[in-house]
């Protein structure tokens, strides 16, 4: 569950970081002109909360003027002008697409004389299933393209041990800072390792870490992502998620339990499994075609599920053929036969439609279609069955 800057800076203030004073709005401005009296400045950095970084160079589709979606305002009485120009406005950066994404909140951050810039990260290494600490004197860059351009610049540093967290002592001279710097910088990672770990985080981004003019360490941006399969234990976290934010098929998805996420693609997949939803959609790639979705019903999907499966699939207006491809074990194929064909009645569902089964009552799910009056075909072998949903889509 991703969390906007405010969010995640009102987190990690729980864990005595250092941050800058700041005031956040939701849908309006009302409070705007007391609150400046606030917070220090000039300059004030007024800044759009959207999921999607690039905010500071990306553009508005009603410009105001050339800046993007973080600006620095020095005249006290433009803050609140910049600012009720942002709101409601769209903002496109490299990361929302042309489309672009609606301004709904904004950030509004007191000053920072800014001496030098860091990035800093916190996630899971896979390889070996530790937490994992990258740090960079590239600070305020794309990540991606210092990794591409200058690897050599990025430090990786793995902590094994979470009650242990030392940061080595060659950082001092790589980053090229001095020694109660170097302390000040352990301190911080300690209390965001605290932070990951008691936030049942997966990502903790801060880019840039500055040092400012005192010589001191200042988080001034910051992008939280929880895991979303541990927010069971944080109730108070879940009241965060801007469904705004949220695709709307994917979001309704996630309502019933299942995992959707929509690509570019015409050929519609339901299948149970994550696993099988991945080999399903690599075999339409191998025919030349494109998914158009991914979508897992889970291992206790029910018949109910199936239909609203259905239903996701359909508002999609990419999609020109569904291909449905089934294991059962927990479930029972026949089950989902009936799923697929009362979803067809109740939808009025007109997209050609290839069904695989395969395990548990697979001879009985295959009969259900077979019977049914719907114009679905049920093909037993999976490689023909992709190969079929490709040719009816063309």
């Amino acid at each position: 569950m991703n969390l906007h800057e405010y969010q995640a800076k009102k987190l990690l203030q729980q864990f005595g970081l250092p941050l800058l004073k700041g005031k956040a709005y939701v849908n309006n401005l009302k409070t705007i002109e007391k609150d400046l009296s606030d917070l220090s400045g000039p300059p004030w950095i007024v800044k759009s909360q959207i999921h999607a970084g690039g905010r500071g160079a990306g553009y508005f589709q009603k410009p105001f003027n050339d800046k993007g979606g973080v600006q620095v305002i020095q005249d006290k009485a433009q803050v609140p002008v910049i600012a009720n120009s942002m709101l409601g406005n769209i903002l496109v950066t490299k990361q929302t697409g042309a489309d672009g994404k609606k301004v709904n909140r904004l950030f509004i951050e007191e000053e920072c004389k800014i001496e030098k810039e860091f990035y800093l990260s916190l996630l899971i290494d896979r390889t070996n299933s530790q937490l994992m600490l990258m740090i960079s004197a590239a600070g305020g860059m794309n990540i991606e393209d210092v990794a591409e351009k200058n690897p050599e610049k990025i430090f990786t540093t793995h902590f094994p041990d979470l009650t242990k967290i030392n940061l080595p002592k060659n950082l001092e001279k790589q980053l090229e800072i001095n020694s109660s710097q170097f302390e000040e910088l352990s301190s911080i990672s300690k209390k965001l390792v605290k932070a990951f770990k008691s936030l049942d985080a997966s990502t903790i981004e801060i880019n840039p870490l500055v040092l400012n003019s005192q010589g001191n360490f200042v988080l001034l941006d910051a992008k939280v992502i929880l895991d979303d399969n541990a927010l069971f234990r944080h109730p108070e976290l879940g009241n965060l998620k801007d469904i705004s934010e949220e695709n709307p098929l994917e979001y309704e998805a996630s309502q019933n339990d299942m995992s959707y996420v929509k690509l570019d693609g015409s050929i519609g997949c339901m299948v149970n499994g994550a696993g099988l939803a991945m080999a399903t959609m690599d075999i339409i790639k191998q025919f030349e075609e494109e998914p158009a979705n991914f979508l897992d019903l889970g291992g206790t999907a029910n018949k109910e599920r199936a239909i609203k499966g259905f239903k996701i699939i359909q508002s999609d207006t990419n999609v020109r053929s569904v291909l449905i491809n089934i294991f059962g074990g927990i479930i029972r194929c026949d089950m989902i036969a009936s799923g697929i064909v009362e979803a067809i009645k109740e939808l009025n569902f007109t997209l050609p439609i290839v069904v695989r089964f395969q395990g548990t009552n697979a001879a009985q799910g295959r009969d259900i279609i077979n019977q049914s009056s719907s114009d679905v075909i049920s093909i037993d072998d999976l490689t023909e069955a992709a190969k079929k949903a490709v040719e009816l889509a063309q």
